[in-house]
C-alpha cells in the first residue's frame, strides 16, 4: 500500500471510482428496456412536518395525472401509476438508457393520523405535491395547569 493511501484512505476509494468511470465511458453500452416484473422503480420522494400537516412530495417526470393514483388508508399513503416509453423510439435505436419505464407502487407510513377528506394534491413541472392535514387528535393542544 502506498505512503499517500495511508495517509488518506479515501484515495483509493477516488481511485477506484475514477477506474472505473474511465472503463465504463468507453463501453459501447446498448442497454435494453426490460419489462416492468423483471426491472422496477420507485419515484423519489421527500416528507416533512408542519405545525398542521405533513407534506410528501414526489418527483414524476414524463408522467401525466392522469397516469398517477394517490390514496390513504389508515396511517398509510399510496401512490401508483406508470411512465409509459416513448414510442416513437426503438430498442435498436438505443445507445444507453438510464430512464426507467414502466409500473410504479410507493406505500409510505404516516408519523401520524391525517384528515383524508381535506387531503390535496397539485401535480407541476413533473412534481407531484401531497398536503395532508393532520387530524385533530394528532395536533398538538395546550393544557393548562391548575392550582395556585
Amino acid at each position: 500500500m502506498s505512503l499517500e493511501r495511508r495517509r488518506r484512505p479515501s484515495r483509493f476509494f477516488e481511485e477506484t471510482e475514477q477506474l472505473m468511470e474511465e472503463a465504463l465511458s468507453n463501453w459501447p453500452l446498448r442497454w435494453r428496456r426490460f419489462p416492468a416484473t423483471e426491472m422496477g422503480w420507485s419515484p423519489a420522494l421527500e416528507m416533512y412536518e408542519k405545525e398542521d400537516k405533513f407534506i410528501v412530495r414526489f418527483e414524476l417526470p414524463g408522467i401525466s395525472r392522469e397516469e398517477i393514483d394517490i390514496s390513504i388508508t389508515g396511517d398509510v399513503l399510496r401512490i401508483s401509476g406508470e411512465r409509459k416509453a416513448p414510442e416513437e423510439v426503438s430498442e435498436e435505436d438505443y445507445h444507453r438508457c438510464e430512464v426507467c419505464y414502466g409500473p410504479f407502487s410507493r406505500a409510505i407510513s404516516l408519523p401520524s393520523a391525517v384528515d383524508a377528506t381535506k387531503a390535496d394534491a397539485n401535480f407541476e413541472n413533473g412534481l407531484l405535491t401531497i398536503m395532508l392535514p393532520k387530524s385533530q387528535e394528532a395536533m398538538p393542544s395546550r393544557i393548562e395547569i391548575k392550582g395556585e
